[in-house]
């Protein structure tokens, strides 16, 4: 065929996790947009999915920094019953919510563990998190540069008639 050109524009690729399922003719599968062929109704429905991906992102977000603290704040109630500090009788053992309504007995030694790996399985998440909301916000900022682009093209083309 003829040769490949290379890639000068603005593009949005799978590592960036865009998915065209809800454009015309596209596939169910992650894959490469150069966002300067799509027209200006396309661009408009990619930076629609944008906005609503980063908003489902961020009220993520903000639900894992909820129970974060939420955990951190369990594991200074256990502290304080392992050093007396609590209304609580002091114990050697404690039960903990263990997720789905089942608990559990655990040692306060053990709790803290507990408790602290849930602590740093939400900050790793919220890292990928942040990661993939970043990206998702350059997406977003260089579709709506494309779309400005464009809408400006056509502007001057109607006023050139």
């Amino acid at each position: 065929m003829g040769k490949r050109r290379a890639n000068k524009h603005p593009t949005l690729n799978h590592h960036e996790e865009m998915s065209v399922s809800s454009l015309p003719n596209s596939r169910q599968q992650q894959s490469t947009i150069e966002l300067t062929d799509l027209d200006i109704p396309q661009l408009a429905e990619v930076k629609k999915q944008l906005e609503e991906e980063l908003s489902h992102l961020t009220t993520s977000f903000a639900q894992l920094k909820q129970a974060q603290g939420k955990f951190q704040d369990c594991i200074l109630s256990v502290e304080a019953v392992k050093s007396g500090n609590s209304e609580l009788a002091q114990s050697e053992k404690v039960i903990v919510d263990v997720g789905t309504g089942y608990y559990v007995e655990k040692s306060i030694e053990d709790a803290i563990k507990f408790f602290l790996g849930k602590v740093e399985f939400v900050k790793q998440n919220l890292d990928s998190l942040q990661q993939t909301i970043t990206s998702k916000q350059n997406n977003l900022r260089v579709t709506l540069d494309v779309f400005q682009m464009k809408i400006n093209l056509a502007t001057a083309n109607v006023s050139k008639q």
